[in-house]
């Protein structure tokens, strides 16, 4: 089950004669949060044959609840006892295990969401790959609430609710890693440490996405360094302040548009509450990202909906 449900793996167990497991999912579209219980893994492997064999190009975020953890991944070896995190990739090897307390099983929840989806660069993410993830304290204890409380009430979401889940899983992801690389470099002037400056303009552009008069010279104001610092700060990671801004204007509208709950809103008033004060420069920019316009692109995917919710 667990092979079918996330990325596949090689398991051993030490209890192959009376393995129960249970498993309870909450599908956000792309990506999917998973809360699951089973008695011990005494390994678990994804070697470059798996990987070659398939890789959805996936991060996987783990919460251990019940039992420990441990997993080594891109020379990183960590464990992880009850209410930490864990973060690592589908696209690198690894290998490790999940043991449980004396008497007890292991209970752990499991988000996966495509690697493209976290505004984060390769670079800053191998800095957190396989490192304990603190979940009482911050921004990864609201991250570790997030998971608790979407799979304790996962009867509650409908079908619509997962496109509404997944920027708030995306978000809080982002801020987890920014704040772990933050402490690490902590007490360093903003250009001296450009890592977690840049998770920390990203952080404050995802907040205030929404508001038209969003700018580099605000963003630079709000992090007390110059517009010029902030664009090459931005430039240093292969991007550009309106580049980073206008792709994730443009990845909100897409998510409304595809939203059946959103579908008596008018194009033009879609493209104002993300940040577009030209219905007209919305388009052209929405075809230029996603190969069609706006209206196109809403029609197709609220047939697929309709579709499916008559199935």
């Amino acid at each position: 089950m667990t092979v079918s449900a996330l990325i596949p793996t090689d398991l051993s167990t030490d209890h192959p004669e009376d393995f129960r497991s249970s498993i309870t999912m909450v599908d956000l579209g792309p990506a999917q949060i998973s809360a699951m219980a089973y008695p011990s893994i005494s390994r678990v492997r994804r070697t470059p044959r798996l990987i070659r064999r398939s890789d959805p190009e996936y991060l996987q975020l783990s919460l251990t609840l019940d039992g420990t953890m441990a997993l080594t991944q891109a020379d990183n070896e960590t464990v992880c006892p009850a209410g930490t995190l864990l973060l690592y990739d589908s696209s690198r090897p690894f290998h490790g295990a999940a043991l449980p307390k004396e008497g007890g099983g292991v209970r752990q929840i499991v988000a996966q969401l495509p690697r493209r989806l976290v505004p984060v660069p390769d670079h800053q993410l191998a800095a957190v790959v396989a490192d304990r993830l603190p979940g009482d304290g911050g921004m990864g204890e609201l991250l570790a609430h997030f998971l608790v409380q979407v799979t304790n009430r996962a009867d509650t979401y409908g079908p619509r609710d997962g496109a509404r889940l997944l920027p708030v899983l995306i978000d809080l992801l982002s801020g987890t890693i920014g704040q772990r690389l933050d402490d690490r470099q902590s007490g360093d002037p903003a250009e001296e440490r450009p890592t977690a400056a840049f998770l920390s303009a990203q952080r404050y552009i995802l907040c205030h996405l929404d508001e038209p008069d969003l700018s580099p010279a605000r963003i630079a104001a709000a992090h007390h360094v110059s517009v010029r610092s902030l664009h090459r700060l931005f430039q240093r990671n292969g991007t550009t302040v309106r580049s980073f801004l206008r792709e994730q204007r443009l990845e909100r509208a897409r998510r409304t548009l595809m939203d059946l709950a959103s579908a008596r809103l008018s194009i033009a008033a879609i493209a104002r509450r993300h940040g577009f004060t030209h219905p007209g420069d919305f388009t052209r920019a929405f075809r230029a990202a996603y190969g069609q316009p706006p209206r196109d692109y809403r029609e197709a995917a609220l047939r697929g909906a309709a579709g499916c919710g008559g199935a």
